[in-house]
């Protein structure tokens, strides 16, 4: 395994980072499957894990996997997203940071996570806010590196500019999604992260399930999401893959292993995040490890979705408020006119 250091941290991590998600037993995984997926994830080189305190017992099952090997693992986890009903068990505040980590260490059964990063942005809640509070954490040798996840690219700027006024500790990561059909960061986050020196660690670059090979235009499949995500369905998107599905095939490639591999060979990623559910999925994504693919495979993947555009937009992406919010993005109406 090739490793590779996460922004400017010193810390050294694979290539693929193992998303522990899947391995809440609410997505259907008994606790002693996903600690063999763990463990054979380690055994193979992988020594990034990622998880989430909002992936229901996740947190949980990983640390009762990791019990006499938490050393050998770069441990990362996030906060932010709900927990609860209470409307304080979320966000960004230092109140909930300060009780969210404490619950984090406790259910992952170590004294310190190697990256705490925020989930989703708050804009409820001052940066300064936010950072004062994970400075504080990584102080008290609670955390060693702190990072956010779907920040937009002014929110980005903005954190490294308050962190260096206020000499509050940096983020020094950024999980945004990224995928041969998701390339959108390509225009103006992945340039920033580096131009910080940040480290990048993506997830979906299996487009969610549609970069597996078992979602096909006008067919029947197996994929127990397709019912539930717009983008499994959306009508662009499969074209697309209809059109990388014959290239993977010329360059002897499985699917998954033509996806992982355009996604960890940007300059700017660090990491890509395989969300398994079974043993049998990592096997067959560790088979791919060697895979490297050729400037012309690139190419012709440049002309199916060109750098920088995305197709269709991810269900679990990121909202900004405007968006979400049509209020924010409307006058009043009786102050829409111009006379």
């Amino acid at each position: 395994m090739h490793y590779r250091t996460l922004g400017r941290t010193g810390i050294q991590v694979s290539p693929y980072a193992l998303g522990t998600l899947m391995f809440a037993t609410a997505m259907g995984n008994a606790p002693g499957d996903s600690a063999r997926i763990i463990h054979k994830a380690l055994d193979a080189g992988i020594n990034f894990v990622d998880t989430a305190d909002a992936y229901g017992d996740s947190e949980d099952v990983v640390g009762k996997a990791l019990e006499g090997r938490r050393d050998d693992v770069v441990l990362a986890t996030k906060f932010s997203r709900p927990t609860g009903q209470d409307p304080n068990h979320q966000g960004a505040s230092r109140r909930w940071i300060v009780t969210a980590v404490e619950s984090s260490l406790r259910r992952l059964r170590t004294d310190y996570i190697d990256l705490y990063q925020l989930h989703r942005p708050d804009p409820g809640t001052d940066i300064e806010e936010t950072l004062s509070a994970l400075t504080d954490l990584i102080r008290g040798g609670k955390v060693r590196a702190i990072g956010a996840s779907q920040t937009p690219v002014s929110g980005i700027v903005e954190a490294q500019w308050v962190a260096e006024r206020r000499g509050l500790a940096r983020f020094h990561t950024e999980q945004p999604a990224y995928s041969i059909l998701n390339r959108g960061i390509e225009r103006e986050i992945l340039p920033t992260t580096q131009r910080f020196g940040m480290g990048t660690l993506v997830w979906g670059p299996l487009g969610q399930g549609l970069l597996t090979g078992r979602v096909r235009k006008n067919q029947d499949n197996d994929l127990r999401r397709a019912g539930l995500f717009q983008h499994l369905n959306d009508e662009r998107r499969l074209d697309a893959v209809e059109k990388l599905i014959p290239l993977a095939a010329e360059a002897g490639l499985p699917m998954t292993h033509l996806a992982m591999a355009f996604t960890i060979a940007h300059p700017g990623v660090t990491s890509a995040l395989i969300g398994v559910r079974t043993m049998d999925h990592l096997d067959a994504l560790l088979t791919g490890l060697d895979v490297t693919l050729t400037d012309d495979i690139l190419d012709r993947i440049d002309e199916i979705v060109p750098p920088g555009t995305d197709i269709g937009t991810l269900d679990q992406a990121y909202q900004p408020p405007a968006l979400a919010n049509p209020d924010l993005r409307r006058r009043p109406i009786t102050a829409r006119a111009a006379a």
